[in-house]
């Protein structure tokens, strides 16, 4: 099982946010914006950070950094390897499990991601053979896109792509063209630009806060 930050609410949880970093980053990297999020008070949703193991990333020199898989070349679509990050979405799948047994249903589980996390986000929340409650893509991109086996389950997953217009390290191109492939699978998609480089700012969060409460809203 991955190493995890986890922050609980106040009452006994019945959502869960499972957030993954990006590269070189860890589970700490995105914790500090939970309470910007500005939730209401009626959820009580859990939110889990992994941190990625330590493996030598080929485009770093093979210097070894927190990673959900190798990036062999930076070209515009990335060289990576495919099997350590469908590894990873796999160990992502493991930590849903761990939720589904502690009594919180699938269809208010989220995965969330940010660049390198957003790959594994797109492979587990895809190919989960249950309903799950969201996708959330951050400055991201759809590695697996040609090779993912997409579950039914999941059809009408709701799905919120966010990308920043300057980002230079994952082209917002990227980004729209994960939205293209996901729309011609069929799904409905919502996309969220921001002036920003390859980070988050304060009026996405507000819209993450957002759109998460609506995920997870009662009836």
């Amino acid at each position: 099982m991955l190493p995890c930050l986890t922050l609980d609410p106040k009452r006994t949880a019945d959502s869960c946010v499972i957030w993954l970093h990006g590269l070189g980053a860890d589970g700490h990297d995105f914790a500090p914006i939970v309470p910007e999020l500005g939730l209401p008070e009626s959820l009580a949703t859990r939110f889990i950070f992994p941190h990625a193991p330590a493996i030598p990333v080929t485009i770093n020199g093979g210097m070894v950094m927190p990673a959900w898989y190798d990036i062999l070349e930076m070209q515009l679509e990335r060289k990576i390897d495919t099997r350590q990050l469908q590894t990873s979405a796999e160990q992502v799948i493991e930590l849903v499990e761990q939720q589904i047994a502690q009594g919180i249903p699938a269809e208010r589980i989220i995965i969330a991601g940010f660049s390198q996390g957003g790959a594994v986000a797109y492979q587990a929340a895809l190919s989960y053979p249950q309903r799950l409650g969201g996708l959330l893509a951050l400055s991201t991109y759809f590695a697996t896109a040609d090779t993912l086996n997409h579950h039914p389950a999941n059809q009408s997953l709701p799905i919120l792509i966010m990308h920043g217009s300057e980002d230079d390290i994952v082209p917002e191109s990227l980004g729209l063209k994960a939205q293209e492939k996901l729309q011609n699978h069929g799904y409905t998609v919502e996309y969220a630009r921001f002036a920003m480089p390859h980070a988050v700012c304060l009026e996405q969060i507000r819209q993450i806060g957002s759109w998460l409460a609506k995920c997870l809203k009662q009836d």
